[in-house]
């Protein structure tokens, strides 16, 4: 069977991540059931429990049996709103010391409803009065926390509220707001390394030995040409102007004085 929710421990904390419905089943790998995961509380050797939410809710009895195994353990629970904490998601948040809702998580209440009613009138009747004495339970869970009255908590349940944090927090659902830049552990670790692994990038490219250049030989006319404002050579000498050859004297053509002979 896949795990259905994430626990990690590490330097005397455990980190545990609800991101699923809360089911009595784990039909799903992210659905998360009381049975399994209160066992696991139960045997943890810790000294701070950090638990993060993102949940659309689930059934109500699994919300309550979370909730009272977290507030059963000797250990110092944290919980983290990460997202949405809807419906019977919010019994495990109201289980934390410390309450921290992210500025982008909302809570969600409303009563206990059935997916599925069948029988008469008077199983009708029964099942609904059993629907508010369930309700109940989850409104004397979160009265161990709220500030408001629970007459003013129960007119939220019963217009199924949406709770911002600042709202939260007012009510004492929350103990506080965070950035999620300072609260989320994970993403901080990652952007560190990033960070780390882009630096030591550049670093090893700064590092990096470059070719030799082959010596210059000290050419006169090479450093010139190296030279910003290289100076113009200097004009050699020019050679003296010889004296003009003498013409050489006409000679005779032989061969027009023999024709001419002939032809006398």
């Amino acid at each position: 069977m896949k795990k259905y929710y994430s626990l990690v421990t590490e330097n005397n904390e455990a980190n545990i991540y609800i991101y699923g419905d809360i089911t009595s089943w784990e039909w799903l790998e992210s659905d998360v059931s009381s049975y399994t995961l209160a066992r696991e509380i139960e045997g943890l050797e810790v000294n701070v429990i950090n638990v993060y939410i993102n949940s659309y809710g689930g059934e109500v009895a699994e919300g309550l049996a979370i909730f009272t195994a977290l507030k059963r353990h000797k250990a110092k629970v944290r919980t983290h709103g990460d997202g949405f904490i809807c419906s019977a998601a919010v019994l495990p948040f109201a289980a934390g010391d410390e309450r921290i809702m992210s500025i982008a998580s909302l809570l969600l209440v409303h009563n206990v409803w059935l997916s599925y009613v069948s029988g008469n009138a008077n199983d009708l009747r029964k099942q609904a009065d059993d629907l508010e004495t369930i309700t109940q339970a989850s409104i004397n869970a979160f009265m161990s926390i709220v500030n408001i009255s629970e007459d003013e908590l129960k007119e939220m349940i019963d217009n199924e509220t949406w709770i911002l944090p600042q709202q939260a927090l007012e009510m004492g659902f929350a103990t506080s707001i965070v950035n999620d830049n300072s609260s989320n552990k994970a993403s901080q670790s990652v952007r560190k390394a990033l960070f780390a692994k882009i630096i030591g990038k550049e670093q090893g490219q700064k590092s990096i030995p470059t070719k030799p250049k082959p010596e210059e030989k000290n050419d006169p006319d090479l450093l010139q040409s190296a030279s910003p404002n290289p100076e113009p050579p200097a004009l050699a000498p020019e050679p003296p102007v010889p004296d003009p050859e003498p013409e050489p004297e006409p000679q005779e053509n032989k061969t027009m004085k023999f024709m001419a002979a002939l032809f006398r």
